[in-house]
């Protein structure tokens, strides 16, 4: 076969009418042995099974991962702070408030089914109780990475649009668009941490994939509608965030998760590279702390932002207009700041955007 392409008479003609086919690649033999192994690419690998989850062997750091400047550096968390962290809850003041907080209460009834999160049920003294059942260190890592892979889409979308609207607006938008971003980008470093350790399946992968369809659809057309109640709805997602990550530092400190409690258990180098993580305090359950107290501030600004007039109220977290990183100032609002609080403290934000 290959004799028969180097001498087809058409193939001749075509390199002697153009210079540059004369030597392209791919029209120049490629030897083939006896030896030579192909591979279907069609064949799709066999699904994971529960026995193979549990076994699961940890994900290559991808290159240069470790060596690519980043575009927003964490200033980091001081160890007291980070650990002071607690779940807090905004109660729902009106109907859009009771609406998004249905939401989000569906979403991780959903999200506790699909990764095995939901209550047990215990015999103590004759009596039937509802106990949290403890998951293993890989069905964590199932729900952090969809998780996170969910949790990088609203900065984004709120973002993106905020971006179009002050381009067609012709005016400055107060410093929210930057503040969105680099939540956005926040949340894909945790991603990008947590895959360091876990490689997801097909199945998995599928999954994701529509839901990341779905989702930020629903959110591109909410946000466009009413975007305070898409930051309202994103601030009691980020109060469940909280939960969960407070739920597995308590397992870990229970001994129900002997691998991550183990301090000889090293977390990935773009994790200590990212949050400046100091000597002593790089063990897994440091490195989820750190991620509750970024989603603690996620909470906080977003139910922020969801009390502000949309067009006219400037941005309160302005890191170069506050004493301390707005993430540390945002984590101590598990309600948020409200209007007249942010409009009151408007001497220490910035008017301009960028």
């Amino acid at each position: 076969m290959a004799a028969r392409l180097r001498t087809h008479p058409r193939l001749h003609q075509l390199k002697r009418s153009s210079p540059t086919l004369q030597s392209a690649r791919w029209l120049q033999p490629y030897p083939i042995s006896a030896t030579t192994q192909f591979r279907s690419i069609s064949t799709p690998p066999s699904p994971t099974t529960s026995k193979q989850l549990q076994a699961t062997p940890p994900a290559k750091q991808a290159a240069g991962l470790g060596t690519l400047p980043l575009t927003w550096p964490h200033k980091g968390w001081e160890h007291n702070a980070a650990s002071e962290v607690v779940p807090g809850h905004r109660a729902p003041r009106n109907l859009s408030d009771k609406l998004a907080w249905w939401v989000v209460r569906s979403c991780r009834w959903g999200m506790d089914w699909v990764t095995g999160m939901g209550p047990a049920s215990k015999i103590t003294h004759g009596k039937k109780v509802t106990i949290e059942k403890p998951m293993t260190e890989a069905q964590w890592m199932v729900r952090f990475i969809f998780l996170e892979s969910i949790a990088g889409v609203p900065g984004i979308v709120a973002g993106t649009l905020r971006h179009l609207h002050s381009i067609r607006r012709f005016k400055p938008d107060q410093g929210w668009i930057k503040t969105l971003l680099e939540e956005s980008y926040n949340e894909r470093m945790h991603l990008l941490t947590f895959l360091e350790m876990y490689q997801p399946g097909k199945f998995m992968r599928l999954m994701v994939l529509a839901s990341q369809g779905i989702f930020y659809n629903a959110l591109f057309f909410a946000y466009l509608i009413s975007p305070r109640f898409v930051h309202r709805f994103v601030g009691y997602l980020e109060e469940e965030a909280v939960h969960t990550y407070t739920r597995c530092i308590q397992e870990i400190d229970r001994g129900l998760l002997p691998k991550w409690a183990d301090k000889n258990f090293k977390i990935p180098e773009v994790a200590v590279t990212y949050w400046n993580m100091p000597e002593g305090r790089r063990t897994m359950r440091d490195l989820v702390l750190y991620v509750r107290a970024d989603e603690a501030s996620h909470r906080g600004v977003n139910h922020t932002l969801g009390n502000l007039d949309q067009l006219s109220d400037p941005n309160p977290f302005i890191d170069a207009h506050l004493p301390v990183s707005h993430m540390a100032l945002a984590a101590k609002k598990p309600e948020g700041m409200e209007r007249d609080e942010v409009l009151a403290r408007k001497d220490g934000f910035s008017q301009a955007s960028q």
